[in-house]
């Protein structure tokens, strides 16, 4: 076996170089940081019940409304999470896995509440979780990977709840693999574990646009952020949709696209109203009134209703805590971006110094 020694010249060019690099990210960051912690110091928190168009801040609590998420590493239900594996534990080795999704959710304060449609938003949330075997490998501390679905209905009642424990998981099933196919949990001793998440409860807060919900040109895709679905940029599939629009071929709402499958609960579990049948059909039962009104609440959303959403002129900031908090991490941001960039400067310098010649 043929053993190759680097010369020292060669390794400290190369810790030069990882210094200026994450001394450059360090910075970056610490930037973003001092932007976001200028926006929400200099701006008032809006008071939901008072709320009008235009840019806001506003602070509460996050509530789910349709749907929920499952957190991928920890099987957390929440409405925001971004997660990621590392195949070394200091974190800077090569991604086994990455995503980050999150759903429509309503910020409520003691006035009122208002729904936030996420997508295009930038979330400031800190990771929650952050474990990795150590030096000696074992078993990860709170690993509970998802083993379903990444969505889940939205705020449970107590009969779904008990069913939920009830239900036997097969171990196993639906478990995040890696790119070689092994279950990430068995893959490697050194792997590193992180998660950001937003729970139902936390305190939020969100500087974005408020406009009525009419104004908004796609509500389903608005909703979900998850970096999946159609490019309607893409010119192709934008002159396919406009020639389907302009011919009539796609449906103004979901009642008329897929007519009783567009009723909540009528595949599965309840109607919330009355279908339409075949005149010779046996008649259900009607609907629970409290069951119908829990879904109006949920999905119909009055043409003037205002929201909160992104836009180019007003980009959409969701952080978790109050707006103090939220500054203050900004702020700590910004000093570590500081050390970034003298670290960056002072690794080129020595880096500068090896080309020359001066270093020997």
């Amino acid at each position: 076996m043929i053993h190759i020694v680097l010369p020292p010249v060669t390794v400290y060019a190369g810790l030069a170089g990882i210094g200026i690099v994450a001394g450059l990210v360090l910075l970056v960051r610490g930037f973003l940081g001092y932007r976001a912690a200028g926006r929400i110091s200099g701006t008032s928190v809006s008071r939901i019940a008072s709320l009008a168009v235009g840019e806001v801040l506003v602070s509460g609590t996050a509530e789910p409304i349709e749907l929920t998420l499952i957190s991928p590493l920890q099987s957390v239900p929440c409405v925001f999470y971004r997660s990621r594996i590392t195949e070394s534990s200091d974190g800077d080795g090569r991604d086994l896995f990455r995503e980050e999704r999150a759903v429509g959710f309503r910020v409520r304060d003691a006035g009122g509440a208002v729904r936030v449609f996420p997508s295009g938003a930038r979330f400031d949330v800190p990771d929650c979780y952050d474990e990795s075997p150590g030096v000696w490998g074992g078993v990860v501390t709170g690993f509970q990977p998802r083993t379903g679905s990444a969505f889940a209905p939205g705020p449970a009642e107590r009969d779904v709840q008990i069913q939920a424990l009830l239900t036997v998981h097969v171990a196993g099933q639906g478990a995040l693999l890696d790119p070689s196919g092994l279950p990430l949990s068995l893959s490697s001793s050194r792997n590193h574990y992180r998660e950001a998440r937003i729970e139902p409860g936390d305190p939020v807060t969100v500087m974005g646009r408020v406009l009525p919900f009419a104004d908004l040109d796609d509500p389903a895709s608005a909703n979900l952020l998850d970096g999946t679905g159609l490019d309607t940029a893409d010119p192709e599939i934008a002159a396919d949709l406009a020639e389907a629009r302009e011919a009539g071929l796609l449906a103004a709402t979901p009642e008329e696209a897929w007519g009783n499958a567009a009723i909540e609960g009528f595949g599965i579990g309840k109607p919330v109203r009355m279908p339409e049948l075949d005149p010779d059909a046996n008649r259900p039962p009607p609907p629970d009134p409290a069951l119908a009104a829990r879904a109006a609440a949920a999905f119909e959303i009055a043409p003037d209703a205002l929201i909160l959403a992104t836009s180019e002129e007003v980009p959409m900031l969701v952080s978790l805590g109050a707006p103090a908090q939220v500054a203050a991490r900004g702020q700590g941001q910004f000093v570590l971006g500081l050390v970034g960039g003298a670290l960056a400067i002072c690794s080129a310098m020595v880096l500068a110094v090896m080309i020359q010649g001066g270093l020997r």
